[in-house]
């Protein structure tokens, strides 16, 4: 009985080495995977082991999509559309940005369909307060400002060395926002004024979601950082919160597919907030989570939340 019982041992750690060799994936990734998507694991996978495909942000300020689409089209560079996210095209092969028509002067940026989302989520009004809170590298506080320009927007970040990428962005492109280095677990430290009509909360996270523009991600995250991150954002999440207005709606967001940090993050939110509602019509699973290579986008997840 002792032989077959390390035996066994030993076949299943043989097991699961032969699946972290085969899909190219850390055994404990695979786990997760297996849990969370058993019908998707193959298909995940194969996509983070995929060189990303290059996505463009059309700034409507400039031109809309058809119109930008045009001019690639005369410089012989072939594109998509995305069914969803209104200002995105995918180019069919990827050039160097500065081949792109108008790029130096903010007709457009390179930031993934998924992440261009954020847009039809928050819904952003002009003249409103809004909050992107963990904003760095400010891809989404610049698509904010390319559909209001009216809107007053304040983007934090804690790293100051990605904030200023965060500037860089903003001249590109000719927009004006608050940029602030601080921490969104304590606003009282870096902010006094009204609250806000809408936050976008893109919080950090595994960037599970992502790995096939990082591969290095799967293989210098653990297993156990799901749980201090997922802790992490709880505290974002709670403080940002007291910080939108009644009535406000707040966005979070993850570029991550672990379930911990996404719909149960979510959900525990929901069990202790009791003027947080969740609105949409993603709002039973909850939210959207959308898995690497899905319509040629990265992963990410987004849930919208209605303030009482």
């Amino acid at each position: 009985m002792r032989n077959y019982q390390r035996q066994q041992q030993e076949l299943d750690a043989q097991a699961v080495s032969h699946d972290a060799g085969k899909y190219g994936h850390p055994s404990w990734l695979l786990k997760l995977l297996k849990q969370a998507y058993p019908n998707d694991v193959d298909a995940i996978c194969a996509a983070n082991n995929t060189k990303a495909p290059m996505w463009l942000r059309v700034n409507r300020q400039h031109h809309n999509r058809d119109e930008y689409r045009k001019l690639l089209d005369a410089e012989g560079i072939a594109t998509e559309l995305h069914p969803q996210a209104g200002d995105a095209l995918r180019l069919l092969s990827p050039c160097d940005v500065y081949k792109l028509p108008g790029f130096e002067q903010g007709w457009v940026s390179v930031q993934d369909a998924a992440a261009q989302l954020a847009i039809e989520y928050l819904q952003p009004q002009a003249g409103e307060l809004i909050l992107d809170c963990c904003a760095a590298p400010g891809g989404k506080t610049a698509h904010i400002l390319e559909h209001v320009p009216s809107a007053q927007v304040v983007a934090i970040d804690c790293d100051e060395h990605r904030l200023a990428r965060v500037h860089d962005n903003l001249q590109r492109l000719n927009l004006q926002a608050k940029v602030l280095c601080a921490d969104a677990r304590y606003p009282e430290k870096w902010w006094d004024g009204d609250k806000f009509d809408r936050i976008l909360l893109d919080a950090p996270c595994s960037a599970t979601g992502v790995i096939r523009r990082h591969p290095d991600i799967k293989w210098l995250r653990r297993g156990e950082d799901i749980a201090a991150l997922a802790q992490l954002q709880a505290e974002i999440f709670d403080a940002m919160w007291l910080q939108l207005k009644s009535g406000g709606t707040l966005v979070y967001a993850t570029c991550s597919i672990t379930p911990q940090e996404n719909r149960d993050q979510v959900s525990a939110f929901l069990t202790r907030t009791a003027d947080a509602t969740l609105v949409g019509s993603e709002a039973t699973n909850p939210g959207r989570q959308i898995l690497p290579g899905e319509e040629n986008m990265d992963g990410f997840y987004y849930a919208v939340l209605q303030k009482a």
